[in-house]
């Protein structure tokens, strides 16, 4: 699989303070002020490379949805599908996503942030993970596990129900009744995932 490229680097301190300072305040709060003093840098060193916050978070997000997805996805097994690691990869990313600190204070505190990404344009971290699912489809195809298809559209339409999953969850599940509970939805999930890849 080729490695995913991207320039928001791990362990950037700069990152790691704004992601402190959003934890803390969310992201309105957050001034670049609070990120330089957080960082141990000047406000013009944050200038040089990010115009303002949102911009930096942007670049945060990135970094960590990436994480966060390549962490998901089974690493190759003897026995084991490609079809197999890539649904269990997108239902644990889901899982994930969903469990992430900094995913969670942006959904109950700026979830506008994420409006663009929803409904207006890819971001990079959405064209990271269309890299990381084309390049599992087309193994898929060469091993015979994951039906012929044009592998982009396959890795959208996957995304496109992913992120569904993900942001729109919460609004389905009950989790007083086990039919309807995070974990049978994850289950269904995986049923999905399933039924739309096996040739």
């Amino acid at each position: 699989m080729t490695p995913i490229r991207h320039n928001a680097s791990d362990g950037d301190p700069v990152l790691d303070a704004v992601r402190d300072c959003v934890l803390a305040v969310g992201v309105r709060r957050t001034t670049l002020t609070d990120v330089a003093r957080r960082a141990g840098v000047s406000r013009m060193t944050l200038y040089r490379r990010w115009p303002d916050v949102r911009s930096l978070v942007g670049d945060l997000m990135t970094r960590e949805w990436i994480k966060v997805a390549t962490g998901a996805m089974p690493e190759p097994r003897p026995g084991t599908t490609t079809r197999t690691r890539i649904v269990e990869g997108l239902v644990g990313g889901v899982a994930a996503f969903r469990s992430h600190p900094l995913f969670r204070k942006i959904v109950d505190v700026d979830p506008e942030l994420l409006v663009p990404y929803v409904l207006d344009r890819r971001g990079a971290s959405q064209e990271a993970l269309l890299e990381l699912l084309g390049d599992a489809l087309r193994e898929g195809h060469t091993d015979g596990s994951v039906r012929p298809g044009h592998p982009e559209r396959q890795a959208r339409a996957l995304l496109l129900v992913a992120q569904s999953f993900t942001l729109s969850l919460r609004t389905m599940t009950e989790e007083d009744d086990a039919e309807l509970s995070t974990e049978a939805f994850s289950a269904e999930l995986r049923t999905i995932l399933e039924r739309t890849l096996t040739p």
